[in-house]
């Protein structure tokens, strides 16, 4: 991570953003770099090969777009799992942090999901979307302040592949979680944690996210704006869940104000 920028006032009236708002807190998957769908992938691949090993060739498949939207974007591995197996009645031992994968916990079933998308991510790399290294780019030259935002213990990882990590000055990843023992998204303690780290708050932070999760946090933490970053087709959701505005891209913020 860089050194924090100086938090500004001003935001050069081309970020979309109020006058107001003096940093950016930046969700990582789907918003900074183009991992959503691996991760996706990976949950896929993870839960049909477990399910079919409990229900036979009849199981109802995962749907890497409405189930990982509803169950897992955004949230802690764990509860990602919890989650989803609730939906379809399972219900497993935690177990321990570290469970080996071929366990079926809790935990198991995170560890094997986890080794998957890092394999995915050392075979493909990871891009980082276009749009948003412009946009990054351009909130730091206005002076604001930025933080990466994720529940991904890969984060570091990912951001060094995609070569985002110095336009970034605060990463609060899932060990920066662990360690201060800060619950996940849809709870807002990992956005405020990361806005206490640049030194402002709630109110004069901006939240970027993908997930319906994410919105809620933003919302829940009295964020000053939250941006939703539709890449699936679910704005409604999106301003349902909490957005103030929705785009597509993050250049579209630029565009509309440049």
């Amino acid at each position: 991570m860089s050194t924090p920028s100086t938090p500004s006032s001003r935001n050069g009236l081309g970020l979309g953003l109020p006058e107001s708002i003096s940093a950016c807190l930046f969700d990582m998957d789907g918003v900074l770099t183009r991992t959503a769908v691996v991760h996706a992938a990976a949950w896929k691949q993870m839960f049909d090969a477990f399910l079919h090993a409990r229900y036979g060739d009849g199981f109802t498949p995962f749907d890497a777009v409405e189930d990982y939207d509803e169950y897992v974007d955004g949230r802690p591995r764990a509860d990602g799992v919890r989650s989803f197996l609730a939906s379809r009645g399972i219900e497993l031992p935690d177990g321990a942090a570290d469970d080996p994968p071929e366990r079926d916990t809790v935990q198991g079933l995170g560890n094997r999901k986890n080794i998957l998308v890092q394999e995915k991510i050392r075979t493909d790399g990871v891009q980082a979307y276009e749009g948003t290294v412009r946009y990054l780019k351009a909130v730091r030259a206005a002076g604001l302040a930025t933080a990466v935002v994720s529940s991904s213990a890969n984060c570091h990882d990912v951001l060094v592949s995609a070569g985002i990590e110095d336009l970034l000055d605060v990463r609060v990843d899932a060990g920066v979680a662990e360690r201060l023992g800060l619950p996940g998204k849809p709870y807002p303690d990992t956005y405020l944690e990361a806005a206490r780290e640049l030194g402002v708050g709630p109110g004069v932070a901006a939240v970027f996210e993908d997930a319906l999760v994410g919105m809620e946090a933003g919302r829940s933490g009295r964020f000053g704006f939250v941006v939703g970053v539709d890449r699936v087709g679910q704005a409604d959701e999106l301003r349902a869940h909490g957005a103030d505005t929705v785009v597509q891209d993050l250049a579209e913020l630029l565009e509309s104000h440049g």
